[in-house]
């Protein structure tokens, strides 16, 4: 978040001076051309909720205390602000909370059972082991910048009807329990996997919010896990088993943070587990059967960049810093810097080099074995270590 953590004044670019409402009627009124407006900038849901978070504050205390969040100190930072949005901003009586869907279109040449079958495309991807695999929402642009310039519109559009009001905007910005926010704006439901659920939207989407002073009428919950009933399927899924109990992952042994988070050597009993996953891991959301429901995005942000969707480890492993720093400009991967992607494709190719012996991934590896990072050197070493011809020996 830019600045204090305080409550922004909007101020409404109207001349005709807009007063705040002053009835239920016209809070009411407003909240749904907030929606109306919210869907107008490329927003798939919007919902509001109270500030009153007092039931996670349990929850998210144990997972701290097993040390769950791993090296993500900022999770642990701010104490109970993080479950106390009143705390964080004060001054802040509701929350918007909006969804924004992020599966890309299907490129033109697609057919149309392939594009209704993405999820069955992604995971056959998997089992190519001298192919990358990238998250989804990495694929294109950061979603950063994007939905805060899009809630900050929002606001606008919202002090040019009723006057300044105090607000602060948020996408992944802060100390937000943005889940918890968002079922309690009706949004959807918190999956075994942790992630928002939605009947009609699965979980690939972004979720960003609005702190405000407006006492807008809130919207009705959708209950704790309803309708994930007795699934496991996301449990099962996770290469790592870091989905450690329903509702709880245990970050530390999870490819999404392994591979964008963590900053230091990856532990080497979780190297075989992590495949060709390069950069974050979207199994468990591949298997629910509620992503058969997942909207593709009206933004064209969001579509494949520099064919992350089809590339090799090779032909990654290959980029210098200065055509990584290039090519991901504008992308999410960049703040993960060179050396960690070179770290993340060398544990890769060490699985793919260990299940096919693939001659081209030996290449890549040996021209970086001497390579200035002590990080990378160290990843690479194990990688060569895998290969069958020194194992067979």
């Amino acid at each position: 978040m830019n600045g204090s953590q305080t409550l922004t004044s909007a101020h409404a670019s109207d001349s005709l001076e807009p007063a705040l409402p002053d009835s239920p009627e016209g809070l009411a009124r407003l909240s749904a051309r907030i929606k109306r407006w919210g869907h107008e900038l490329g927003f798939g849901a919007i919902g509001v909720s109270d500030v009153d978070l007092h039931a996670a504050e349990a929850g998210l205390l144990s997972w701290l205390e097993q040390g769950c969040q791993g090296d993500m100190d900022y999770m642990a930072n701010h104490g109970l602000k993080r479950a106390r949005p009143a705390e964080l901003v004060p001054g802040t009586v509701r929350v918007i909370s909006a969804r924004m869907d992020y599966l890309p279109e299907a490129p033109a040449t697609t057919t149309t059972a392939a594009a209704r079958d993405w999820r069955q495309v992604e995971l056959a991807r998997q089992e190519e082991p001298v192919a990358a695999v990238v998250s989804v929402y990495a694929r294109g642009r950061d979603y950063h910048k994007l939905m805060r310039q899009r809630l900050q519109q929002l606001a606008d559009r919202i002090a040019a009807e009723i006057g300044p009001f105090g607000y602060r905007v948020f996408t992944d910005s802060a100390p937000v329990l943005e889940v918890e926010l968002a079922q309690k704006a009706g949004l959807g439901w918190r999956g075994k996997h942790t992630l928002l659920l939605s009947r009609t939207a699965g979980s690939m989407f972004f979720l960003g919010e609005i702190y405000v002073d407006l006492p807008l009428p809130v919207d009705a919950a959708d209950e704790n896990g309803a309708h994930c009933g007795h699934c496991e399927r996301c449990r099962q899924a996770c290469p790592t088993g870091a989905i450690v109990a329903p509702y709880r992952v245990d970050a530390r042994r999870c490819i999404s943070y392994l591979t964008i988070e963590h900053k230091g050597s990856i532990p080497h009993e979780l190297r075989p587990l992590m495949g060709n996953r390069v950069y974050g891991c979207d199994d468990c959301q591949l298997v629910c059967p509620w992503n058969k429901f997942a909207q593709r995005s009206p933004l064209p942000d969001f579509a494949v960049r520099h064919d992350l969707d089809d590339v090799t480890l090779a032909a990654l492993f290959a980029w210098s810093e200065a055509e990584f720093l290039e090519r991901m400009a504008g992308s999410a991967i960049r703040r993960i810097g060179h050396e960690r992607w070179l770290r993340n494709i060398a544990v890769a190719l060490g699985n793919g080099l260990r299940a096919t012996g693939d001659d081209t991934l030996r290449q890549a590896l040996r021209a970086r074995a001497d390579d200035p990072s002590a990080l990378v050197r160290e990843h690479v070493a194990w990688a060569l270590a895998q290969d069958p011809m020194l194992m067979s020996r």
